[in-house]
């Protein structure tokens, strides 16, 4: 529709208008129009109508009140206008509204602003029924414009307090509990299994976890717990983090405050395998088993650190384990054995004879493990019976890394090649190629496989076509260490640093941690990270120093934490207080005693305020 240009139009102008309106006082008041018509005195009773507020709804044409302000000559002409008005057309109507609006003052410009504002703002939201409302809302993808939304009105908060709402949009970012053996807690439990779940707080958050993903979380460094120890192997839970050194020992932190819990002192030689299964809600008890240079295998109750069982048959290191429960465990060793242990008794079950060189690499998928060795061949096994199902033959070289998912089996060796087999015949179903140096690091999920090698290089391989699907050049030497979800990947090299990828666009996000000398282990779940690596001394360059960071990501927890700590420290130092006064009671004579008294207390006080400050 075309409006008028100003140009065609006469100037703005203030003439005379039919009624004027005193925004400030409130009250209307009528003045003369010479364009419509001239206007009579007003009576003394008039005069008194017109003191009187004056609402939208006293202009409605049946209102008896205009008779006070407009005579019935006044009234015809208003009516005579309002026809003619309605009979031109939208752009006559528009050139008129125009005409009009240059005539009116500021006051008279307000009130009309506060007459149209009100019609222009209409909420289509609340038109329609709650249904078709909730049904527009679930095409919203980002949750920062439901934020936004939800601070509308009212009414616009709670459609968006829907579970429906937040439910879908939970399905949409894929935020479900992730099948790894590593995740806990109870953010990542069944929401069918936990009371008073709301999909908007889980969305909530999990969607802040993700953030502090990208943009770092609250962070806990351990430096004096391990000084120059070469770390060998790492696995944690919601509660302890284990970390096995060529020390010897052992050293077991509280998850939640990165503080140490207790030493595992033992074995005889290096700790060069560990792992532990245990801790569920419904199974607490926390069950580890150890394997190094001394040759033995150690159980242990992790909850208690008490030592349960030490089993010994291995003739040399013992250089790798996989548990399948809290009964059997699988050890290899540089003896070229493995043994198939049964720890809740304390016994051996079988011994798998049939590598010729050290067994590097194990892992297990129901009864059946998988096993790679120098001899450069990996091997099938029935655990219950102890017989070797397949040998996978092909590469030219030592097998250092192994993946095994029931169904394929993959492998990583020094020639470069990655191979993967099949677990009922033992054929070869592909030979992946494209790293140009030792495969060290396999990871297996569903279909995909990311392998990280010598050649400091990162691949993402898609197991249906057996093509590399992200090609990442990720670090100046060896990867030693990777992991991925579905969502993200780190990894660290032996140039020192830690990476943290977007594993479906292959884009690097951030750096994970500042550079260190060389990275020994990292593993991850859905809200944390531990991280073990050498740095060099701050006060000394030329000696390094073993240090493990603890990342946070779930920040509304660590801000919980934070609080009950400080409680805790608080109600350490009152008792402590309240046993010094206690003291000094009990030292002094009676006549002193309130003096005593207040100088304990006040020298408390301080030092409670000093540890409060931030």
């Amino acid at each position: 529709m075309d409006v008028c240009r100003p140009e065609d139009i006469s100037p703005p102008a203030t003439p005379p208008s039919l009624f004027s309106s005193v925004v400030t006082n409130n009250v209307t008041t009528a003045s003369s129009s010479s364009s419509i018509c001239s206007k009579k005195p007003l009576s003394p009773q008039q005069q008194q109508q017109q003191q009187r507020p004056t609402s939208h709804r006293q202009f409605s044409e049946n209102n008896p009140a205009l008779a006070y302000i407009f005579d019935e000559e006044q009234l015809d002409h208003i009516r005579h206008l309002k026809s003619s008005f309605q009979q031109l057309t939208p752009q006559q109507k528009q050139f008129l509204l125009y005409e009009i609006i240059n005539c009116c003052d500021s006051s008279q410009l307000t009130y009309l602003n506060s007459l149209i504002a009100p019609r222009l703002k209409i909420d289509f939201l609340k038109e329609l029924p709650i249904e078709v409302s909730l049904h527009v809302l679930s095409f919203i993808d980002d949750p920062k414009t439901l934020a936004r939304a939800a601070c509308v009105s009212t009414f616009w908060n709670s459609l968006l307090r829907d579970e429906a709402t937040w439910k879908s949009l939970c399905m949409k970012h894929q935020y479900r509990r992730r099948n790894s053996s590593i995740c806990g807690g109870e953010l990542l439990d069944p929401p069918t299994q936990r009371l008073n779940f709301s999909y908007r707080e889980y969305f909530k958050r999990k969607y802040n976890i993700a953030s502090a993903w990208v943009h770092g979380g609250d962070v806990k460094v351990v430096e004096d717990g391990f000084g120059e120890e070469l770390v060998t192997s790492l696995q944690f839970d919601e509660k302890y983090i284990v970390v096995g050194c060529d020390n010897h020992r052992i050293e077991v932190f509280d998850t939640q405050t990165a503080r140490k819990v207790r030493t595992l002192v033992g074995h005889d030689g290096g700790v060069w395998a560990l792992q532990f299964k245990g801790g569920e809600k419904h199974d607490p008890e926390r069950v580890l088993v150890s394997g190094g240079c001394d040759r033995d295998v150690r159980v242990w109750d992790l909850n208690s650190g008490r030592l349960r069982h030490v089993l010994r048959g291995h003739t040399s290191t013992v250089r790798c384990l996989k548990m399948k429960d809290k009964r059997t465990v699988v050890t290899g060793s540089r003896d070229n054995t493995m043994r198939v242990w049964d720890i809740e008794r304390g016994v051996l079950l079988h011994v798998l004879l049939g590598h010729q060189q050290s067994v590097r690499c194990l892992d297990i998928c129901g009864n059946m493990v998988a096993s790679g060795s120098y001899d450069h061949t990996a091997r099938l096994w029935d655990m219950r019976t102890g017989r070797c199902l397949h040998v996978l033959v092909g590469h030219i070289s030592q097998i250092y890394a192994i993946a095994f998912d029931g169904q394929k089996v993959v492998t990583g060796s020094l020639d470069s090649q990655i191979r993967v087999y099949s677990a009922s015949t033992g054929q070869c179903l592909a030979t992946l190629q494209g790293h140009t140096s030792l495969v060290g690091q396999l990871q297996l999920n569903g279909n995909t496989l990311v392998s990280g090698g010598s050649d400091g290089c990162l691949r993402v391989w898609d197991l249906q076509s057996y093509e590399c699907t992200q090609q990442v050049s990720a670090h100046d030497n060896s990867v030693t260490c990777l992991q991925f979800d579905d969502r993200r990947m780190v990894s660290a090299g032996n140039d020192g640093r830690i990476k943290l990828w977007d594993i479906r666009q292959g884009r690097l996000i951030r750096n994970f941690s500042k550079p260190a000398k060389t990275v020994w282990k990292i593993q991850f779940n859905d809200t944390r990270a531990v991280v073990l690596m050498q740095r060099r001394r701050a006060d000394n360059p030329e000696q390094n120093r073993t240090v493990m960071e603890v990342h946070n990501f779930d920040l509304e927890q660590a801000h919980h934490l934070r609080q009950r700590q400080k409680l805790s420290l608080q109600k350490q130092q009152q008792q402590q207080h309240n046993n010094n006064n206690n003291n000094n009671n009990e030292a002094v004579p009676p006549t002193s005693s309130s003096s005593a008294s207040f100088s304990s207390l006040s020298s408390s006080s301080v030092t409670m305020m000093d540890t409060d400050e931030p």
